[in-house]
């Protein structure tokens, strides 16, 4: 088991020279042997280790018990040693995620506390070859990303330095051999006996027959968490490239990207461009949100529907409006229905972060955009108001005999559903439509020049 472990550490350069590794140590066979293997390459490989325990409080007395036995080993070794006690039960019901996955974000946040203080390069935790069978196979069945099917990697970026995991080329066997000869004696944890949890259930039932059929079959599955990492790099590199042309906007909490562009890049890499928005956005994933909800993501930008939302969890908001898909966390705030009328000349600050300004102009005006309307003082009658739109509102368009419905406007020019009810309308006292900024004009419009005449601007 040495020469495995050792070939593998160097391998994966999992211990840097000199570096100061925390090791994760419940007292259970695998982190004590960890624990043993890693003291006595501390001279050779010139380490400094510090034991980390953490007392979930799970299982009272005896698992206290267990930290002070982890504590008395340390003591006895020479071993530096932290340790603490967490009332996970009480974490676990004020954030209402299971025992398992309390107990997890309990010794994790431990974890990261203790390497920031020592500023550590390594923390070490004692994942075996057949924890990695078992996850692999139980992500593979439940459903998961690319990279959560590749299972646990040997090196990973955490807090301060790697976290690191020795022991992915062994077997239990293995590990239980290696404390027999060294005549340590851990504690057993009677929990992973049980076939309460799906882990547990798959190493008792499943993982025995696998082994009979292939005594390898550790490092076969390593071999492929390797592989699939390896792609998974590559096929991420390709995924930012493509990414950048797809995203129009960006900041903390919101991402707002093209679906027609997103749709034209290789399926391969639209999931994992799915992935890169949930990892930028949630920063750290939830542990409910899983393949499932990246089918779903990609089911609702293909469907052709021009509008609909999806709720993630956490409250992240997916909505998509035509070729706009948004992504975010903010609460959209309704814009309350407005009118005013337009002092002329003046300026006008709208609700909807935009501004209409009116002036006196004298002269020729040639320019025909939308964001600009030139005002016939003989067709309409004052005061010019602006206001938001109202159920019936028609205009009748420049060229056109009839009035066509400002809603239809709407969804020909593909205006957002959360921009229409702020969309300002612009009207004369009569209640004609004079105006959409930046979408149509009405027949009123001035067509020939005057002296004198007013010009609205939208900015």
């Amino acid at each position: 088991m040495e020469r495995e472990t050792t070939e593998f550490i160097d391998k994966h350069n999992l211990l840097p020279i000199n570096a100061t590794v925390l090791v994760g140590v419940s007292g259970g066979p695998d982190s004590l042997a960890l624990l043993h293997f890693l003291h006595r390459e501390q001279v050779h490989r010139s380490l400094n280790l510090v034991a980390l325990h953490v007392d979930h409080m799970f299982r009272g007395a005896e698992s206290k018990n267990d930290l002070e036995y982890v504590q008395a080993y340390c003591r006895d070794a020479g071993i530096a040693f932290e340790g603490v006690s967490i009332d996970v039960t009480t974490y676990q019901k004020k954030h209402k995620v299971s025992a398992q996955v309390a107990a997890r974000e309990c010794r994790y946040a431990f974890f990261e506390e203790m390497m920031n203080k020592y500023r550590a390069e390594v923390l070490a935790l004692a994942h075996h070859g057949d924890d990695q069978v078992e996850t692999i196979l139980m992500r593979l069945a439940r459903g998961s990303t690319m990279r959560g099917y590749g299972g646990m990697e040997a090196k990973r970026p955490y807090a301060t330095g790697s976290l690191v995991r020795p022991f992915l080329s062994v077997t239990k066997e293995q590990i239980l051999l290696y404390c027999r000869r060294f005549n340590l004696n851990p504690r057993i944890d009677p929990t992973n006996e049980k076939d309460t949890y799906t882990r547990n259930r798959i190493r008792q039932y499943i993982l025995p027959f696998l082994k009979d059929e292939y005594h390898d079959i550790h490092e076969k599955f390593q071999a492929f968490s390797e592989n699939l990492y390896e792609d998974q790099a590559y096929l991420e590199e390709l995924t930012t490239r493509e990414m950048n042309k797809v995203i129009k906007q960006q900041r903390q909490g919101y991402l707002l990207m093209s679906r027609g562009s997103f749709l034209n890049i290789s399926k391969p890499l639209q999931r994992r461009g799915i992935q890169l928005i949930l990892n930028y956005l949630y920063k750290k994933i939830p542990s409910d949100l899983s393949s499932v909800h990246i089918n779903n993501l990609l089911r609702f930008l293909e469907a052709d529907k021009p509008s609909g939302v999806l709720h993630f969890p956490n409250k992240l908001t997916i909505s998509r409006s035509y070729d706009d898909c948004v992504f975010t966390f903010e609460l959209t705030q309704s814009i309350p229905a407005y009118e005013y009328d337009i002092p002329i000349p003046g300026v006008i600050q709208l609700p909807n972060g935009h501004s209409l300004t009116a002036r006196i102009h004298n002269g020729k005006y040639d320019k025909k955009e939308t964001d600009i309307f030139l005002v016939d003082e003989s067709k309409v009658r004052f005061p010019i108001r602006v206001r938001t739109r109202r159920p019936g509102d028609k205009i009748q368009l420049k060229g056109m005999k009839g009035h066509k419905k400002v809603k239809d406007i709407f969804i020909d020019e593909k205006v957002p559903l959360e921009k229409r009810d702020a969309w300002p309308v612009v009207e004369d006292s009569n209640g004609t439509i004079l105006w959409l900024p930046k979408l149509k004009k009405s027949a009123y419009e001035l067509h020939t020049h005057k002296l004198r005449y007013v010009i609205l601007y939208y900015k």
